[in-house]
């Protein structure tokens, strides 16, 4: 079988996928989702079409190199590439398809550490364009859901913390869904209910308004925070709360009712300032305050902690909040309002 190197150079190769929006992050952990299974744990998102895109060319032989925007490229053997590393997560993958002699260079249409899950949808990417270039010698692509499922097990195995899933599944399946997490051993440990047709999500993102604070945010601190407070014991009623927040978004997502949809997210956005405060910084906790006055639910992305925020609403309210959302935005220098839609399509 020919070596990845050598079918990069006959051709480069390239894949992308969409970074996303969601409700409800944190029950994807199996930390959370196993002992609530019988809640019926589920979240939220929607793909955007701000894609980070993977292009695979041929390197030194005995060599990697990968470069990512905001970041130094990081050059090293082979076999010696780091996995406590800023780019660790792409080393880790290309280990796994034991890539030699290949320059991974990684192109995000987000701001780095937005919250808008780039890491995640980096490898999801990468996967998916070592695949395509094993394909050529004869290699089947893989069934999407099964990329989703490694790269979950990759980020997990080199994270040193639990990780969730739903980044990954929104890079692979792109469009707007719940994601309903399962405790059966013998199964995929999601099942997909999608929420908009393709063809309506244009009309989907009329509601939605999604904004970068101007600073990244560490996920891993808020993440082990909930984490820990959980495994202690502590809490749970809010956690309780927050999934039954979380499937309600859901069920009224799927059925229109987005004037419910806008107070639940309101509510679950509470709950977890309750159990962390710092979710929001003073221009987050001040973009959340607008959107409530102007009759608009608002959540930090992700774990919180700085990167990304967005509105969901009627679209007359959504247009009313825009500028309000831009003033405040406007203090902070690399704040803006993100201009996006939602991505139908998933890998690419």
């Amino acid at each position: 079988m020919p070596s990845i190197r050598s079918i990069l150079e006959l051709e480069p190769l390239e894949a992308s996928a969409p970074c996303r929006v969601d409700m409800g992050g944190t029950l994807d952990l199996s930390t959370f989702y196993l002992p609530l299974h019988f809640l019926d744990p589920c979240t939220f998102n929607a793909a955007l079409n701000l894609r980070t895109r993977v292009t695979l060319r041929p390197f030194d032989e005995g060599r990697i190199r990968i470069s990512s925007l905001g970041f130094d490229d990081l050059v090293v053997e082979s076999r010696r590439a780091p996995f406590r590393h800023p780019l660790g997560l792409m080393a880790a993958v290309a280990a796994y398809f034991q890539a030699d002699g290949v320059h991974i260079d990684i192109r995000s249409g987000s701001p780095p550490r937005s919250a808008l899950g780039g890491s995640s949808v980096a490898a999801v990417a990468l996967i998916w364009a070592f695949c395509k270039a094993l394909a050529k010698s004869g290699t089947p692509m893989p069934d999407r859901s099964a990329v989703a499922v490694l790269a979950h097990a990759i980020e997990q195995s080199v994270a040193g913390v639990p990780c969730g899933m739903q980044d990954q599944l929104a890079a692979v399946f792109g469009g707007v869904n719940g994601w309903h997490w399962k405790a059966d051993p013998s199964a995929r440990p999601f099942e997909r209910q999608s929420l908009v047709s393709p063809q309506d999500c244009a009309l989907f993102c009329r509601h939605m308004l999604v904004a970068y604070c101007g600073v990244p945010h560490v996920s891993k601190d808020i993440n082990g925070s909930w984490v820990r407070q959980f495994v202690e014991g502590r809490h749970r009623e809010t956690w309780h709360e927050i999934l039954d927040c979380s499937r309600k978004f859901v069920s009224a997502i799927g059925g229109g009712d987005y004037e419910t949809a806008q107070s639940l997210m309101n509510r679950e956005t509470d709950l977890r300032r309750r159990l962390t405060p710092e979710v929001l910084d003073d221009m987050g906790a001040a973009l959340v305050d607008a959107a409530r006055q102007n009759r608009c639910g608002a959540r930090f992305t992700g774990a919180g902690g700085g990167g990304c925020l967005w509105a969901f609403g009627q679209p007359g309210r959504i247009e009313r909040l825009r500028p309000v959302w831009a003033g405040i935005l406007g203090r902070r220098e690399a704040a803006g309002l993100l201009e996006t839609q939602v991505d139908p399509e998933g890998l690419l």
